[in-house]
């Protein structure tokens, strides 16, 4: 667990607004960096800490996911869900970013019909090798690709295995097509046109992206930018607002009593029956796990291991504890 948490006492969190803690679904448009929308979400909600799940791109609208307060030190447990991203690309044109912000490199003759782009398409669904574009926020060296490219710096990139679960072709108006992808995390989609193009030997770059879903979130509850920006901080968490509890309705949880939570809150590691923890994992991994009190109001994330003193139970080993949940070290029975 790390001990560097800030404390707060029951009724200083009682008294917190709903947003000091928990995800904002945003509605990025276009123009604007996810950096714009974490600053303005910060000055709108007057809170200290704000960070997002996953870069959009200014050339990109759609769902940007805002965590708050003590939420940013979660961010990872919303990470890796599913995407789904509604796109139009453009044959015939290759460019030095994969999409229409970059270089045009090379334009080429488009011959093919959209019997053959779905046809291609369906050799691009399931477990793909992927390798990251330039213009992406991976390190490489210690250094992110965007910035090197940023000084003409091209340099090796290791192949990724994504997951594409679906391509919907929505409309044709060649050399123009409009598609909704679903796939895994990780998964950039202008690469996903790019490669495209390269197997029916027109090339392909992306005109447009929109990210619609990062499961389990949809922008169909979202809050606009302007409407951050001109409503009240209680009229835009109406709009987009997950408070924690909801934000990880998702994970698997473990319900303690009121001792426990009190063990949990010193830092120790309550054992349990496992007959408890039928919804969830063992061995898990740090942050596999929402620990909840008795009212069922998230204390944190951590991890059930066995028990090495009896195999009937498990140990509850804290992680990131809510400031709520953490307790004086100094307090009688420390």
């Amino acid at each position: 667990m790390n001990a560097a948490v800030p404390r707060a006492s029951g009724a200083d969190a009682e008294a917190a607004p709903p947003w000091a803690c928990g995800l904002l679904a945003v509605d990025k448009p276009i123009g604007v960096t996810s950096h714009d929308v974490v600053d303005e979400v910060r000055r709108r909600l007057r809170v200290t800490s704000a960070g997002h799940l996953g870069t959009l791109d200014p050339g990109a609208s759609g769902l940007l996911l805002i965590a708050t307060g003590p939420a940013t030190r979660m961010i990872p447990v919303w990470q890796g869900g599913e995407k789904t991203y509604q796109a139009t690309l453009r044959f015939g044109v290759t460019t030095s970013t994969q999409d229409a912000e970059g270089e045009v490199l090379e334009r080429r003759a488009v011959t093919f019909d959209e019997a053959a782009v779905r046809e291609a398409a369906l050799g691009m669904v399931g477990a793909i090798e992927q390798v990251p574009p330039m213009v992406s926020a991976l390190k490489v060296g210690g250094e992110r690709l965007y910035r090197l490219a940023r000084r003409g710096i091209t340099v090796e990139r290791q192949p990724r295995r994504v997951t594409v679960l679906e391509w919907e072709w929505l409309e044709f108006a060649m050399p123009l097509a409009t598609f909704r992808v679903r796939c895994s995390g990780g998964t950039y989609v202008r690469t996903l046109a790019h490669d495209l193009g390269g197997m029916l030997g027109s090339g392909a770059s992306l005109e447009s992206l929109r990210r619609l879903r990062s499961e389990p979130f949809g922008i169909e509850r979202a809050v606009t930018l302007r409407a951050l920006s001109r409503e009240s901080p209680d009229a835009a968490w109406a709009a987009g607002g997950y408070p924690i509890d909801d934000a990880l309705a998702h994970l698997p949880s473990v319900v303690l009593d009121a001792a426990e939570s009190r063990d949990l809150g010193f830092g120790r590691r309550p054992s349990i029956a496992r007959e408890r923890i039928a919804t969830g994992p063992v061995d898990g991994g740090p942050r596999s796990v929402v620990l909840r009190g008795e009212g069922g109001g998230a204390l944190g994330l951590g991890e059930l291991t066995p028990d090495p003193a009896d195999a009937a139970r498990v140990r509850v080993c804290p992680h990131v504890l809510m400031p709520w949940a953490v307790r004086d070290g100094r307090e009688e029975g420390a």
